[in-house]
């Protein structure tokens, strides 16, 4: 299979990638993640600890991992609609934040619309284009909220 782009050559921004690093306990940082997202126009319809499933069901021993699954609800509807239905196939737009050692938390954010956009899955077209930079201001306001509490 060929890949019909080189990761090799993609940037962060190419992914619209984001992260931060906050000095507070796990579940402190879910919290605060959650509540950042929450004041920047992001719902959270999904969450889930990934860590704790692995752990559970196959003894994997992982730190503390977890899953907001955000979402704005207006930006979605037109980007459904803008790709045909195939952007769902990557909802929610995931914020994730990971245990580096005890006390250290990392926060990490790709966007699908950019990513939908590379593969195909959406159109180079201005209505993306417009849903793309509607995601990246969310976003930025975002991590804008986290960068303020970061290390």
């Amino acid at each position: 299979m060929t890949l019909p782009i080189d990761p090799a050559q993609l940037t962060a921004a190419d992914i619209g990638e984001k992260q931060a690093t906050l000095e507070m306990e796990h579940s402190e940082a879910i919290e605060f993640v959650r509540e950042c997202c929450l004041e920047t126009g992001f719902g959270i319809p999904v969450e889930f600890s990934p860590s704790e499933l692995l752990n559970e069901k196959v003894d994997a021993d992982r730190d503390p991992y977890y899953v907001l699954g955000a979402c704005n609800p207006s930006v979605a509807d037109r980007a459904l609609d803008a790709s045909e239905k195939r952007i769902g196939g990557l909802f929610p737009c995931n914020v994730i934040i990971w245990e580096e050692e005890p006390g250290l938390q990392r926060v990490y954010h790709v966007s699908i619309m950019r990513i939908a956009r590379l593969v195909g899955m959406a159109p180079d077209d201005d209505a993306w284009a417009d849903i793309v930079a509607d995601t990246g201001e969310l976003t930025e306001d975002l991590f804008e909220r986290i960068y303020a509490e970061a290390s």
